[in-house]
């Protein structure tokens, strides 16, 4: 899938959203990424979906947690690292058949629901939660490639969050052209957004120890903890340098569900006094280092 014409016809054009300048389209560029796909409890799963219109995609009798992490060198807002934790999803009335929403994921609105989102900079956390609904907030983060591995670690209140390392392939021989839907949860709605990109992969599939993942005991993260995520993930990809485009059209609706609301859902107290910085946090230094 290519980026839309509609987005096309508005590059140069400038917005001015939330006090936030930037021009169009919403771009990044030379930027490394690095993906695992890890088997979750699907069941399980469910429960961190809200409402009753978004639903985990099942492998089988599994659901899927996705983990990326992209190294934003060239962006609309500057440079920053994002790590992203989400678990792979249809929306739709009910639940969509296995399988068939990897092979056609425009009829079932394939995506992933993101749970967890630490950026580098105040802006991007302004940004991403403001405009987009993404559930954005800043955190210690690096991005280390060597010549085996990629990985990146992130840090919450002097804790280790969430590690992620991969084997690095040896070479990038996928061309990728695709259109990838952000589901996110923000003041009690659901948000869509969707993300264009292209870039060229190295892909390992269905090989032990292709990704170490390493969740820490931050009570933030215990939902995660609990997904019964495997040792083992299903495919792990490096991208070494991608360039992407982010809609400019945002969907949202409200979420329910059978009993009244009483826990009032993160809303704009949370971002209407950031500031525009791009200054990073201190790199993490929480013992992450190590196997799961």
């Amino acid at each position: 899938m290519g980026v839309p014409s509609r987005v096309l016809r508005a590059t140069g054009r400038h917005a001015l959203v939330d006090g936030i300048p930037f021009q169009l389209p919403v771009l990044c560029e030379e930027s490394p990424a690095l993906f695992a796909v890890f088997p979750i409890d699907a069941d399980k799963a469910r429960a961190l979906l809200p409402g009753n219109e978004i639903h985990p995609l099942r492998f089988w009798n599994r659901g899927l947690l996705v983990v990326s992490v992209m190294d934003y060198r060239k962006t609309s807002i500057g440079k920053y690292i994002e790590f992203s934790v989400g678990i792979a999803c249809t929306r739709g009335p009910k639940p969509a058949p296995r399988l068939l929403p990897a092979l056609l994921p425009w009829f079932f609105n394939t995506g992933q629901f993101v749970v967890e989102l630490p950026v580098s900079t105040e802006i991007s956390t302004k940004g991403g939660k403001g405009i987009w609904g993404m559930p954005k907030h800043q955190g210690s983060l690096d991005y280390q490639i060597t010549d085996q591995t990629v990985s990146s670690q992130y840090d919450l209140d002097g804790q280790l969050g969430i590690r992620i390392s991969i084997q690095r392939p040896g070479r990038a021989w996928l061309p990728l052209s695709v259109s990838a839907s952000n589901y996110c949860a923000y003041r009690g709605m659901i948000w869509k957004s969707n993300l264009h990109f292209k870039a060229k992969a190295g892909l390992t599939m269905f090989k032990k120890g292709i990704a170490e993942l390493l969740i820490g005991d931050h009570p933030r993260l215990a939902a995660l903890k609990g997904l019964g995520i495997g040792k083992d993930a299903l495919f792990a990809a490096f991208i070494p340098s991608a360039q992407g485009v982010l809609d400019d059209h945002v969907e949202g609706w409200f979420y329910s569900e059978p009993n009244p609301i009483t826990a009032r859902p993160e809303g704009f107290e949370s971002v209407v006094n950031l500031g525009l910085g791009q200054d990073w946090p201190p790199a993490p230094t929480a013992n992450g280092r190590r196997s799961q």
